[in-house]
């Protein structure tokens, strides 16, 4: 279990657990991550819980939580304010999917350094993501936003933080920000709106046969 922890959780751990039943029971011990999966009741067995909600709940910080594919996970301005890091279990991102209904601010509200992968996050108004603070990580994910006529009303990633903070103990600069790596954003009225101290810097656009894909930083000029 201490040598698949050096592993990246997608793909390298999650394949560990196709070798036989130990290396599953070992790749999928909640030591290593937590996972929520719909079709769990309660939280009985040990890790896997029914909503993302109540596994970041549980979560420690530094905790890896593995959402299971198939159907909308349904959220509601979910604040996280511990490092995490959230994946999803499909082999591609629009095979697990956070589905954030209409009258809610945002599907998740970030406070603390987390990391999104391989997820479809979709908001009917409001924002997908929110982002107070810390470096917010989103790598090879989908954001999806309402599309005409009220795109205007909605916007994929909204950031209010507010820039560097000097740590006095150590005179170490503790910087907000976020990071967009080989994501598809669709609808809204941009891609990311800044209400604080950082600005859009380093902007590449890949157009691909069917979609088009952003990498792009947030961060203090």
């Amino acid at each position: 279990m201490h040598i698949l922890s050096f592993l990246s959780p997608i793909p390298d751990r999650y394949n560990t657990a196709l070798v036989c039943h130990r290396w599953q029971y070992l790749a999928c011990h909640p030591r290593l991550w937590l996972r929520v999966d719909r079709s769990v009741k309660d939280s009985s067995e040990n890790g896997v819980f029914p909503s993302i909600e109540m596994a970041i709940s549980a979560a420690r910080p530094g905790d890896t939580i593995l959402i299971a594919a198939g159907g909308n996970h349904v959220v509601s301005n979910i604040q996280i304010n511990k490092s995490l890091c959230l994946i999803g279990g499909g082999v591609l991102p629009d095979e697990t999917t956070i589905f954030c209904k209409r009258g809610s601010e945002s599907a998740l509200e970030l406070s603390s350094t987390c990391k999104l992968a391989n997820l479809t996050v979709k908001a009917e108004l409001g924002c997908c993501l929110l982002h107070r603070s810390g470096r917010l990580t989103i790598d090879g994910c989908i954001l999806q936003c309402e599309s005409n006529p009220l795109d205007y009303l909605s916007c994929p990633i909204v950031s209010t933080a507010g820039g560097c903070k000097v740590l006095s103990s150590s005179l170490k600069a503790n910087c907000d920000g976020v990071s967009v790596i080989q994501t598809r954003i669709e609808g809204g009225a941009k891609a990311v709106l800044t209400k604080g101290d950082l600005a859009l810097q380093r902007v590449r656009v890949i157009y691909a046969q069917t979609s088009v894909y952003f990498w792009f930083d947030v961060e203090h000029p």
